[in-house]
Formats: structure tokens, C-alpha cells, sequence
């Protein structure tokens, strides 16, 4: 075998050892440094596709629905694929972009997911970050998709932040000189993404704290707590898909405030000391938003105007075992409600009731779902994954069936705690 071949066996293997190593929390800073020659970029591509079979449309009523929260096209489809550049800019930056490929309505369509830049080195345990980055708000929300352990998000992701909070602004954060993992952080952003709106900029505040340890060589703990407020002068959105209409009825807010709260757990065990052939993951998140706006909805030249007081609250919990070094089982339990108080101010042809009965604003019901699912790895690079999820609806039911491939060619670097 020649040199070349010898190292490029060489750094596969490592490659495919380093996601099924046991996963102590590290005490250095979660920075993007891209290893091998530092001034050359890393590129990646992730390729998504899936096939997937389910009966009613996506339906949360009682939450307003927005951001990219639905469900796939039916059958075969383009999943959320990703093109990605990173590359450490010289010895103070580092920066990173990715391109996001998805369909929707049947047209595949291209965003800028991310595309920042983070400071290295900048002493006493500080790191800025400006951009566009996914907000450190709760525990999965940093994480790109090809990373999550099921193929979609939890509903109270889907129902609060549209799948994911991710906007443009500034990131701080400080990582304690302790023995344990304890990071403070606090962003300012734009705002505007849901579950904000059109506002006068810069309305977006996070705070976020982190703190967690090793319990032994084989198993370690995290827990989280963080909070999102902003404002917003508009935000457009609809609501729960009546049955029988073509479309889930729409309104518009105005004059409205937001404040999340969350907390967020993860306990990782490898029975063996080696997370490569064992490991079970233990993960939740409990998030709760409050906001208040005056609600305006119009229909065929009518409308009416309420005083909107919303709280929802919902939470997920999963388990993922790796049985074998390729295999994985997982499950999941979801669950949501809102509590909306709706005071009518001005009625135009429209009473209040009409516009509850078009778009289950009043729903108060728990909406609650079932997932399970399997997947298989050949190597880091490759992972098929079969997913079945049930949802129990107030007034309904249905059932989605899902299977999923994801490629990743290039650079791939370690996933987060």
C-alpha cells in the first residue's frame, strides 16, 4: 500500500471512530476551529432525501403556525440538504456559511441557513460570534438537522419557533475557568423571525446558561436553562386548517411582545466505557411562551379585531440507544398546549366566534405525539433511518411513516454535546 493510500485508510478510520467515542463535556470553548491546514476551507455537502406516507395535513390548533413548521411532501421528496464552507480566517476569526436546499409546494428552494464569523483565542474564556446563526436558546436548536436523532423537530419546536429560532445579530459567550462545564451566553438579534415579526430592528434578546459534568468514564450530564424576548409592530400567520377548506384561515398581529422561557436536560451513558458499541442518550426541553398583541382577521372584505393574551407550553422527551455500533433505536414523547384569551374590540361582518371556529385559536386540548424510530450507520458518513410517528389531535388522529437517508461528502466536523 502506498503512503497516500496508507493515510487516507488511516484518516477514515479515525474519521468513523470520532462520532462513536464516549462524549465527556469538555471544559475548552465550543468553537468552530477547522483542523488539517487552517488557511484552506472545509467543504461539506449533506445530502437529505426521504420517502414518506401520512393521511391529514400538519394541524396544531390552538398555536399559530409559521416559520418552516409543516409536514414533507408525500412520497418521495428532497429532504433538508445542506452546502457548507468553514475555514479558520487567520489566528483571531474563524467563519462559516451554508446553503439549505429543501422543496416546498412542490418548487426546491435555496436559503442561507448560517453565515458568520467567530473570534479564536480571545482569552479568558470569551468568544463573539456575528451573523446569521441558529440561537442558542434550548438544547437542540444549535444543532443542524442532519444531527437531530429523528427526522423532524419536537412539536413544541415546531409550534413555537416555526422548527427553529435562527436570525441575524451578535453572540457572546463565556465558558468558566472550573473543573466542570459552566458557559454563560447571551445574544441580540434582529427579531424578526418567528415567533417575532416586522419590527424597528435589533429587538431579539437570548440569555442561556449551561452548566454539566462527568459522573464516571462512562457517563456525564448537562442541563440548561435560557430565555428569548422580542417585539414586532406585524407578524402574518395562520392558523389550524379547518376541516373541509383548502387552506387554514389567516390573520395578522400587531403591537405584540414575546417571552420564552426553557430549560433543557441530556444524560449520556456508555455501559462499556465505549460509546462506540453501547450508549444510551437521555434528552427533554420545556419551553413556555407568553406574548400579547391585537389580533386582526379578514375575510371576503370583513374583519374583526381582538385583544390577543396567548400562553403555550409544551415538552419533549426521547431516549436513543445504540444497541450495536451501527444501530440505533430510538423514542420519543411530545406534547403541547395553549391557553389564548381573546377579547373582541371591533367586529366588521365577522364576530369573534367565527374567526375560533375557522382557525382553533380557543383549543385548550393537549396535543400529543408518539414517535419511534430505527436507523443504520455504516460509517459517519452514511445513515438510513426508519421513523414512524402517531398524533393524538383533539379531533383527530393520524399517523406518518417516513424513511430517510443522509449522506454527508467533505468535511464533517464533531457534533456538540
Amino acid at each position: 500500500m502506498s503512503k497516500v493510500s496508507s493515510v487516507r485508510a488511516q484518516t477514515a478510520a479515525l474519521l468513523f471512530a470520532l462520532p462513536f467515542a464516549v462524549q465527556p463535556i469538555s471544559v475548552h470553548a465550543q468553537t468552530g476551529t477547522v483542523s488539517g491546514n487552517e488557511f484552506n476551507p472545509a467543504i461539506s455537502l449533506i445530502l437529505d432525501g426521504y420517502y414518506a406516507d401520512y393521511h391529514d395535513e400538519f394541524a396544531l390548533p390552538g398555536f399559530q403556525i409559521g416559520g418552516e413548521a409543516g409536514l414533507p411532501e408525500k412520497g418521495f421528496g428532497l429532504g433538508h440538504s445542506e452546502l457548507g464552507i468553514s475555514a479558520n480566517i487567520d489566528d483571531s476569526f474563524y467563519g462559516s456559511a451554508t446553503l439549505a436546499f429543501h422543496e416546498h409546494d412542490g418548487e426546491t428552494e435555496t436559503e442561507l441557513e448560517e453565515a458568520f464569523v467567530e473570534t479564536l483565542g480571545l482569552g479568558q474564556g470569551f468568544t463573539l460570534k456575528g451573523g446569521k446563526f441558529f440561537s442558542h436558546l434550548g438544547y437542540l436548536n444549535a444543532q443542524h438537522e442532519h444531527a437531530w436523532d429523528f427526522a423532524d423537530a419536537p412539536l413544541v419546536y415546531a409550534a413555537l419557533f416555526g422548527n427553529k429560532l435562527v436570525d441575524e445579530g451578535v453572540q457572546g459567550r463565556w465558558l468558566a475557568p472550573t473543573d466542570f462545564y459552566l458557559e454563560l451566553g447571551a445574544e441580540i438579534t434582529r427579531g424578526d423571525g418567528f415567533p417575532g415579526g416586522e419590527n424597528d430592528g435589533n429587538d431579539g434578546q437570548v440569555l442561556f446558561a449551561k452548566i454539566g459534568h462527568d459522573l464516571s468514564t462512562t457517563a456525564s450530564w448537562q442541563l440548561g436553562m435560557s430565555g428569548f424576548r422580542t417585539n414586532f409592530l406585524s407578524r402574518s400567520g395562520a392558523g389550524h386548517e379547518h376541516e373541509g377548506e383548502q387552506e387554514a384561515a389567516e390573520f395578522v398581529m400587531n403591537d405584540g411582545d414575546v417571552e420564552i422561557i426553557g430549560a433543557d436536560a441530556v444524560f449520556k451513558w456508555a455501559p462499556t466505557g465505549n460509546s462506540r458499541e453501547q450508549q444510551l442518550v437521555l434528552q427533554a426541553e420545556y419551553f413556555q411562551r407568553d406574548e400579547n398583541a391585537t389580533l386582526d382577521f379578514a375575510e371576503g372584505g370583513n374583519n374583526v379585531v381582538a385583544d390577543y393574551d396567548g400562553e403555550q407550553a409544551g415538552y419533549y422527551a426521547q431516549a436513543v440507544y445504540r444497541f450495536l455500533p451501527a444501530w440505533r433505536v430510538g423514542a420519543r414523547y411530545d406534547a403541547i398546549e395553549a391557553d389564548n384569551v381573546l377579547v373582541e374590540l371591533e367586529a366588521n361582518g365577522i364576530d369573534l366566534a367565527e374567526f375560533l371556529d375557522d382557525t382553533g385559536f380557543d383549543n385548550t386540548d393537549t396535543i400529543s405525539r408518539e414517535t419511534w424510530m430505527l436507523d443504520y450507520s455504516r460509517s459517519e458518513f452514511s445513515r438510513l433511518r426508519f421513523q414512524y410517528s402517531y398524533s393524538d389531535l383533539p379531533d383527530d388522529r393520524d399517523e406518518l411513516f417516513l424513511i430517510q437517508y443522509t449522506m454527508s461528502l467533505g468535511a464533517h466536523g464533531a457534533h456538540r454535546y
